[in-house]
């Protein structure tokens, strides 16, 4: 039997020619075997029926088993012809000829370069990808930052705003350059948290955008 993978064939057939051929090798030697038997049997009831007859049934057996051996090796000499043919001119499928669902290859074709290049690509994408991703959390880590930081500002303008009702509602003129220098510095303050409350929506954007 030969030996050479025909693995293009096993994808169009489902099996590969060498595992059918064996089959039929088998199935051929099983028959042959049967039909021994069969002739085996009728001599032997033949002889029987035949008076005085001095050929015994070992004899008979030892005379089937050899037309058998010579049989199976005629067989072997003539089935391994006819695999040659079947396996060349049947059962192969010719080198200029594509499957239909590999057609798609056909049209897409790569050279080795090509294909490299290609990788080489992906290659890239994916770090690309792994570095917005990056930035993009280290945006948000930012991002949480700056509301923290709002929201200290807040309560602190909240205070001094306080402050100053209470400092007004009472006419604490003792306290007027307290009260200045506290609406100054509560000035300052807002002015800072525009400055925070810019810069996160800056950060918003870019997060928005990666």
């Amino acid at each position: 039997m030969a030996v050479t993978p025909m693995a293009y064939e096993a994808q169009f057939f489902g099996f590969t020619p060498q595992t059918c051929l064996l089959h039929v090798y088998f199935s051929f030697q099983d028959y042959l075997i049967d039909v021994m038997r069969v002739v085996d049997s009728v001599i032997l009831k033949k002889l029987d029926a035949i008076p005085g007859c001095k050929i015994t049934p070992s004899e008979i057996r030892k005379s089937t088993e050899k037309f058998l051996l010579f049989m199976k090796e005629r067989f072997d000499q003539l089935f391994s012809k006819m695999e040659e043919v079947l396996l060349q001119l049947v059962l192969k499928i010719p080198e200029n000829v594509l499957l239909p669902e590999d057609k798609f290859q056909e049209q897409y074709s790569y050279s080795k370069e090509q294909f490299q290049a290609l990788q080489d690509e992906t290659r890239q994408l994916e770090e690309r990808f792994r570095a917005e991703v990056s930035a993009g959390q280290a945006l948000q880590a930012e991002l949480e930052e700056q509301k923290a930081v709002q929201a200290q500002l807040e309560k602190i303008l909240a205070w001094f705003d306080g402050l100053e009702n209470t400092c007004r509602e009472h006419g604490a003129g003792n306290f007027k350059e307290s009260l200045e220098f506290l609406t100054q510095s509560s000035k300052k303050l807002q002015e800072v948290l525009k400055d925070v409350e810019k810069k996160s929506k800056t950060i918003k954007k870019q997060d928005q955008l990666s």
